[in-house]
């Protein structure tokens, strides 16, 4: 396959907009690789910019939809993917011009299951974490690159300090695996800190037996105060002495498996029924 053309030549990477451009062949190809294709055949590439990503992705048998708010790597997109790969990008690839988090993606893929990937911005990666959870019913897999300390938090299991918000309530509706470090060399301009490649694969039942709504605030009000035990932290929901004192209000937030925040989330919402 012919390799897409130097793009420092034709687009600038943008400070504000958090850009990074990988121009390695091997990494854009295991990151490509990092997708299943199970239960999906379209996948939404957040931040294709010089496209490095997305010419491995247009070699599987699937629809590619690379999204970008960046105006120059859209024209260079438009202008040089169609014509450098014809047979690879016909009724395979779609340019957008959009924001992620500000875009109703029905409008591209109606109710249609699909992937999302990319080598995401470091300014918004958690945010397009947290946007995938709230249309987690159309998304069966989740691949990327964060930077790594982002990468292993939301891989994190309990009992470190780095697990926190993020790796509970990502890994209550999947399953998280870190994958492999990227150093900073195969990015223009090369960031100060190594980057993390993970895999999400959603969890066959991803309704959970307590409010979605209360279980999200739990952990959120937990972990804002994370030194605290969780009959401290949790003291807004007014919680009889007698709840507060179980066993699992002494611990502290980092200690709790998901399965553990979600029985928590159950007695609060048992004790919220039975006040009324």
């Amino acid at each position: 396959m012919k390799k897409t053309p130097k793009f420092s030549d034709q687009v600038r990477a943008k400070k504000h907009l958090g850009q990074h451009f990988l121009k390695d062949e091997n990494t854009s190809k295991k990151i490509a690789n990092t997708l299943s294709l199970n239960k999906y055949t379209k996948v939404l590439e957040i931040g294709p910019g010089t496209g490095m990503l997305t010419k491995y992705l247009l070699q599987k048998d699937i629809e590619v939809f690379a999204m970008d708010i960046d105006k120059e790597s859209i024209a260079y997109l438009q202008q040089n993917f169609f014509l450098d790969y014809p047979s690879l990008t016909n009724n395979k690839l779609h340019v957008l011009e959009a924001d992620f988090l500000k875009t109703n993606l029905s409008d591209y893929f109606g109710e249609e299951n699909f992937a999302i990937t990319g080598n995401f911005p470091y300014n918004i990666s958690t945010q397009i974490v947290f946007k995938t959870l709230a249309i987690k019913e159309q998304v069966p897999e989740f691949t990327g690159m964060f930077q790594k300390e982002v990468a292993q938090r939301i891989c994190e299991k309990p009992g470190s300090k780095t697990y926190g918000i993020l790796s509970v309530l990502t890994q209550a509706f999947y399953h998280a695996e870190y994958l492999f470090t990227v150093p900073p060399g195969v990015f223009n301009p090369p960031p100060k800190v190594d980057s993390g490649v993970l895999r999400l694969t959603r969890k066959e039942n991803t309704q959970l037996p307590c409010s979605e709504k209360l279980f999200f605030n739990v952990v959120k009000l937990s972990f804002q105060q994370r030194r605290k035990t969780l009959r401290n932290s949790l003291k807004s929901f007014n919680l009889p002495p007698n709840l507060k004192e179980e066993k699992l209000f002494g611990q502290r937030p980092e200690q709790l498996s998901v399965e553990e925040f979600i029985m928590l989330t159950q007695k609060i919402e048992a004790h919220a029924i039975s006040d009324k």
